[in-house]
């Protein structure tokens, strides 16, 4: 908050930072060596760079195909789907909408969608219920089309014989030995959202009983979002443990080789502690529920996950991110630490970019842009990770303005959201301003506030005026300026 000047709040403060995350309210709309990404420690050149976060959803799935990257996120009452020639502007794509249901046994909670295609056809896998929690099943849809877009047609409810009226979440497609299986989280003898396998016959058939796997993750409760990589004689199984909001959870993994029966558990090798996990020195709790895809050119392997900015308990503020991974030298996977949020990062290889840009409040920027402010501002680092560059500007004084002029054809504004905040106005090249509340009931930082409509290239400015007010819930009317990212294409 930034009363405290970004400083540690004070145990009550503490407190109070403890809940669920406001929305935004914006509709935004195997393989070869490789090395884990790292991030920049100084300024870097725009070309063939991007910055997280990806997507404001959780829970992501993603895939590389015919020039472009698909990406699907948690949205509850629908499945969407982002597409993008770049992953540096997949956060500006418009999401299509690919799936609804009128069926009242299937249609809320639509969680963790995935896609992949056999033959000439993409199969959409998710789980849904009628409302209530207890009640997720397995669904399958088919494209009507060899289109990852779609449109789909329902399939199939995928429920293995033993557990045909159980709990299950988190479908994800086992390939091994030339055979297809159902990798699920649902109910077992060691978990209420324990990791499960069933045999499939084709793409939407479950053709015998499902088999539990005594999975370890660091704490007792779920192992959820099973998903697989192919290398050295072996699959590799990797899933998220611990409750998704809970700072601490994490992604474990396990081992099958080649020619091993996956149905068999004893079959299955434990990998001992976590392959990815929380790294506070770099502003990132919770990541896990992830992803594996390929560069455009098939030469780098990549995970897509989601993490949040905040160690409280919270739902919300997870948000999709994408980084490099390697391989060990005993031909494990080297998922390596998870960056900091606004880290710059190469583009995956083949990726056409360059896409975007980045301005700090501090005037830094790797484009051709800048910012300026009228008033007195506060500035310092007392944010360190929770902002870009560890610093951010912050009035609560109506009237001051920061002005960001930029040359591209989009604008994005990320900064912290925080009890202590209040209203912006916001406005594009001194058009009609957009009132945004800076509030969060829970501290987080780069935090997506606003997303500008498409603009024809050129030179344009984003002004940001503080009004001074605040909603009932906040305590200061604050507001905070911390990085802009700007598109070009």
């Amino acid at each position: 908050m930034h009363t405290q000047l970004h400083g540690t709040p004070p145990p009550s403060r503490r407190l109070r930072l403890l809940g669920v995350l406001a929305a935004l309210g914006l509709i935004l709309a195997g393989t070869c060596a490789a090395r884990p990404a790292t991030a920049e420690a100084a300024p870097h050149t725009a070309a063939g760079t991007f910055r997280n976060p990806l997507n404001t959803g959780p829970d992501p799935f993603m895939t590389y195909w015919k020039g472009n990257y698909y990406l699907t996120t948690t949205q509850g009452g629908s499945i969407r789907m982002w597409r993008s020639p770049s992953l540096a502007t997949l956060l500006t794509a418009t999401p299509v909408t690919v799936w609804t249901d009128t069926d009242g046994s299937r249609d809320r909670d639509i969680w963790a969608p995935e896609f992949y295609r056999f033959g000439p056809r993409w199969y959409l896998y998710y789980t849904a219920d009628d409302g209530t929690d207890d009640h997720h099943r397995i669904y399958v849809a088919e494209s009507d089309r060899d289109d990852p877009a779609g449109p789909y047609h329902f399939k199939a409810e995928r429920a293995p014989p033993n557990h045909a009226s159980d709990f299950a979440i988190d479908p994800g497609i086992l390939q091994h030995d030339g055979r297809l299986y159902l990798a699920y989280s649902g109910i077992n003898q060691y978990q209420h959202n324990g990791i499960n396998i069933a045999p499939l016959s084709d793409p939407y058939t479950v053709s015998g009983d499902a088999v539990a796997i005594d999975a370890a993750g660091g704490c007792p409760q779920v192992r959820e979002g099973p998903e697989f990589l192919y290398r050295n004689g072996r699959t590799w199984m990797t899933y998220s443990t611990c409750d998704t909001g809970k700072p601490d959870y994490q992604v474990w993994m396990m081992s099958l080789p080649s020619g091993a029966d996956p149905l068999v558990p004893g079959n299955w090798t434990q990998h001992q502690g976590p392959v990815f996990s929380r790294a506070d020195d770099h502003g990132v709790f919770g990541p896990g529920h992830h992803a594996f895809f390929r560069s455009p050119d098939g030469t780098q392997d990549w995970i897509v996950y989601h993490a949040k900015t905040t160690s409280a308990y919270t739902y919300g503020n997870r948000t999709t991110r994408a980084q490099r991974i390697g391989w060990n030298a005993d031909g494990s996977p080297a998922l390596g630490v998870p960056l900091a949020m606004g880290a710059t990062q190469d583009l995956p290889s083949g990726d056409p970019g360059p896409g975007a840009y980045w301005i700090n409040d501090d005037g830094r920027s790797s484009g051709a842009g800048t910012v300026g402010y009228t008033g007195s501002w506060n500035s310092g680092t007392g944010c360190a990770t929770q902002c870009f560059w560890g610093d951010d500007h912050w009035s609560a004084t109506a009237g001051n303005t920061a002005t960001f002029s930029f040359t591209g054809t989009r604008i994005a504004l990320l900064s912290v959201r925080d009890t202590g905040n209040g209203y912006a106005a916001l406005s594009v090249d001194g058009g009609p301003e957009q009132r945004l509340d800076y509030y969060g009931a829970v501290r987080t930082g780069e935090t997506l506030q606003f997303l500008s409509p498409p603009l024809p290239y050129g030179r344009h400015t984003l002004r940001v005026r503080v009004t001074g007010e605040h909603d009932g819930q906040s305590q200061a009317s604050y507001v905070s300026v911390d990085r802009a990212e700007v598109y070009v294409n």
